[in-house]
């Protein structure tokens, strides 16, 4: 989950750093550190270049907060800061893919319900082992980044719906279309390694 301070606790900090107690913007950007170096390092498999964009999105942060308006959580706009500088180096690293970051084709259209099994409801002692957290997040960063990144936001980072499309300014729709085939994606990627996807009485469906 994604931050600990209270709303009301980021509002009035806020406002003191506006008016001059920069001092606390580290108090103010604390519990999201961990949070915004594991997106960056997830999308760029590179410790350095995941230090530099966390390093960057706060650096930006700080320079925009007058920008910031009160009506979005601060968490939800630096994770939009941090999503940006993630794509921005990917480009220049020319690791992307060549798929369009915009609205893909049809993501209006039905959405059929998805029979991925939810991952935090395997026993906890298996997402505890290592080697199954690697696997998870070495499947997100091989997704297409449009479906990595909202997978990433709301089973990860276990944002809501309408945050995961605030962050990438999307609709809520087109948010809940690109989940759905981002699980079906993820499905098919951790079958392939034996990892078993599907409660026993689920089987697969098309839609």
């Amino acid at each position: 989950m994604i931050g600990h301070l209270e709303l009301q606790e980021e509002k009035q900090i806020i406002t003191q750093i506006l008016a001059g107690q920069v001092e606390l913007f580290y108090k103010l950007i604390q519990p999201y550190e961990r949070p915004v170096y594991r997106i960056a390092l997830t999308f760029l498999h590179n410790e350095a270049d995941a230090e530099d964009v966390a390093q960057e999105t706060f650096l930006k942060a700080f320079s925009n907060l007058t920008a910031f308006r009160g009506e979005a959580k601060f968490g939800t706009w630096l994770i939009s800061i941090t999503l940006n500088e993630a794509r921005s180096r990917i480009r220049r690293n020319k690791i992307a893919s060549t798929e369009s970051l915009d609205t893909a084709p049809e993501e209006e259209g039905h959405i059929s319900p998805a029979v991925l099994r939810d991952w935090r409801e395997i026993p906890s002692e298996a997402l505890e082992r290592k080697e199954i957290r690697l696997l998870l997040q070495q499947a997100i960063a091989s997704l297409p980044i449009i479906y990595g990144e909202v997978l990433l936001l709301r089973e990860i980072e276990e944002l809501n719906t309408r945050e995961v499309a605030e962050i990438l300014k999307i609709s809520i729709s087109s948010a809940k279309v690109r989940l759905h085939r981002a699980r079906l994606m993820m499905q098919k990627l951790l079958a392939r390694r034996g990892f078993r996807l599907f409660r026993e009485d689920e089987v697969p469906r098309h839609h």
